[in-house]
């Protein structure tokens, strides 16, 4: 993994979709359909069979709902250290 490397929309490999996404207060714009109830009783999104986030459209690998995802994804730096660790690892290939 090269520090400098340089993370933008042509080059993102939607990594953090692959990451559980736990809903905060504030977090009601959310479409409930694309929400479950962890075994906590906390919430979180929802991810598909194959472990991606079920607001992920597979063909354009965007966001369907980026105007309306949860704080954590707007918090989530594309390009940081936590972003190029989940890269190096290989989530997707």
């Amino acid at each position: 993994m090269a520090a400098e490397e340089n993370v933008t929309c042509a080059t993102c490999r939607a990594c953090c979709c692959k990451l559980e996404v736990m809903l905060l207060g504030g977090d009601d714009e959310v479409p409930e359909a694309l929400t479950r109830q962890d075994p906590w009783g906390g919430w979180i999104m929802h991810r598909l069979e194959d472990g991606w986030c079920a607001a992920l459209d597979r063909r354009t690998m965007l966001c369907t709902i980026y105007e309306q995802r949860p704080f954590i994804c707007r918090d989530y730096q594309a390009g940081d250290y936590d972003c190029l660790e989940q890269r190096a690892a290989g989530l997707p290939a």
